[in-house]
Parts: structure tokens; C-alpha cells; sequence
């Protein structure tokens, strides 16, 4: 199996599992992620969850070229193909829960679309990145060139498209493509997923939807916001949260 989805202690994993072919993605794995990524969010054991390889090397080296050349005069095939990597990367983008990104190596093309679609991508100093679409004479999609915008800024973005040429994990932390460095990019991804599956999940997912909602252009208040401020007070998360407070003892979410 090349994609699974485990649960340990509270942290999901959504595992990539195709070594040999430095987890390139196949047309089967495109249309089998959502599904996964839906699992974890609708499991109420799952706070918070982890994206990545199934062994230190290639995080992903996006779609599998060798399959994308046999297909790409067909075009009822690339409707079906681009249909599918659009629902997995919404899917991935809009997850309610926070997803993070283990990156041991390679995350190219629409591997690294994957990276940018979580919440948090943490790298070890042997990751690579790169968006070549310009190799291929291909045009990457815009809600995944908007995700890589929102995150490095328009000048990134365009030296990235533009040149299609890989950066090390150093540059990638120094233009905001990823948020850590770590020589243990595992134990670091976990130590993360850890702070956030002992806060209250009701803040982190609300928190998540408001970022969203402000990366989408929106500036103010709706019914909607007003009401999801006021609500939480009436929740069980903040009677839990005052209640450890005043005992001095840390909360039980």
C-alpha cells in the first residue's frame, strides 16, 4: 500500500510509501488521499496530524512523470487527473485540524504542493525544494501558486516558477517556505504535534478557520465570528480551562 493512515496517541499519520520512485504520485494515490485526510478529521481521537515518508529520503517528487507522459494526450485522462490532484490538495489545504510536514528529502513539484498545503512544514538540513512545472512546459495550478504566494510572497514565488530550480533547506528557511530546520526533522514534527494535541482542539480548529477566512480576504466580523467568540465561552473547553486554572493543574482537553 503507498499511501496509509495511522493513529498514535492522539497524532495521526498520513504515510507515503513508495521509496523506489521517490514517492512520486500516482493517479491511484491522488484520488485515495482525500479520503484519508477525511478519516483523520472526522476521527475524534485525532487532534492533530503528520504528513510524511515512510523512511527518511524523498518526502515526495509530486506526480509520477513516467505515468503523467502516457496519459497527458488523453484528454479525458487529464480531466480525471487534474480533477484529482485539485481535490487532494483542497482537501489537504482545508483540513480543520492542523496537519504538519515531515521533511526528511526531496519535496519537488507537486510534492511540494503537498508541504504547502499543511499548516507547518519542518525539514531536515537534507530536504530540497522545487516547483518545475517550467521544465515541462506545464503551468502550475492557481490555488496551489496562491498557497506558495500567501507563504513566501510574490517575489519567492516568482523566482521559484520562473527558474524551476531546487533550493536547499537553508534558503527555505530563510524565505519562508518552511518554518523549521531540524537535524531530527521527526522528533521535531512530533514534539509540535505533541504542544498542540494537549491544548484545547476547540481553539486550535476555530483558530484555523479564522486564519483561513483571513488569508481568503476576509477583514471583518461576520455573525458567524461574532458568534464562534461569544459561543466558546458557554463550551465545556473553557469550563475545563478556568476550572485547571484556578487549581493549578493543567487542563484536560
Amino acid at each position: 500500500m503507498t499511501l496509509s493512515l495511522t493513529l498514535d496517541n492522539r497524532i495521526a499519520h498520513l504515510i507515503v510509501d513508495r521509496p523506489d520512485k521517490r514517492n512520486a504520485f500516482t493517479q491511484a494515490m491522488w484520488e485515495q488521499l482525500p479520503g484519508l485526510i477525511d478519516q483523520a478529521m472526522i476521527n475524534p481521537d485525532v487532534r492533530v496530524m503528520i504528513l510524511r515518508a515512510s523512511q527518511p529520503g524523498a518526502f515526495s517528487a509530486g506526480a509520477d512523470i513516467a505515468e503523467f507522459g502516457a496519459g497527458a494526450q488523453d484528454p479525458h485522462w487529464r480531466t480525471k487527473n487534474q480533477a484529482a490532484i485539485r481535490r487532494a490538495m483542497e482537501t489537504l489545504a482545508r483540513a480543520p485540524k492542523p496537519v504538519i510536514a515531515q521533511i526528511e528529502g526531496d519535496c519537488i513539484g507537486g510534492g511540494c504542493g503537498l508541504s504547502l498545503a499543511c499548516d507547518f512544514r519542518i525539514a531536515a538540513p537534507a530536504a530540497r525544494f522545487g516547483i518545475t512545472p517550467a521544465k515541462l512546459g506545464l503551468v502550475y495550478s492557481l490555488h496551489d501558486t496562491k498557497l506558495l504566494v500567501d507563504l513566501v510572497g510574490p517575489a519567492a514565488a516568482k523566482r521559484i516558477l520562473f527558474t524551476a530550480q531546487l533550493i536547499d533547506a537553508d534558503q527555505a528557511l530563510r524565505i519562508g517556505l518552511i518554518d523549521e530546520l531540524a537535524d531530527d526533522a521527526a522528533a521535531a514534527a512530533e514534539a509540535l504535534a505533541v504542544q498542540i494535541a494537549q491544548v484545547s482542539s476547540h481553539s486550535v480548529r476555530a483558530s484555523k478557520a479564522m486564519i483561513s477566512r483571513i488569508l481568503h480576504g476576509q477583514a471583518k466580523d461576520d455573525a458567524e465570528t461574532l458568534a464562534q467568540f461569544s459561543d466558546a465561552f458557554g463550551g465545556p473547553d473553557f469550563a475545563e480551562g478556568v476550572a485547571a486554572f484556578l487549581a493549578k493543574r493543567k487542563a484536560e482537553f
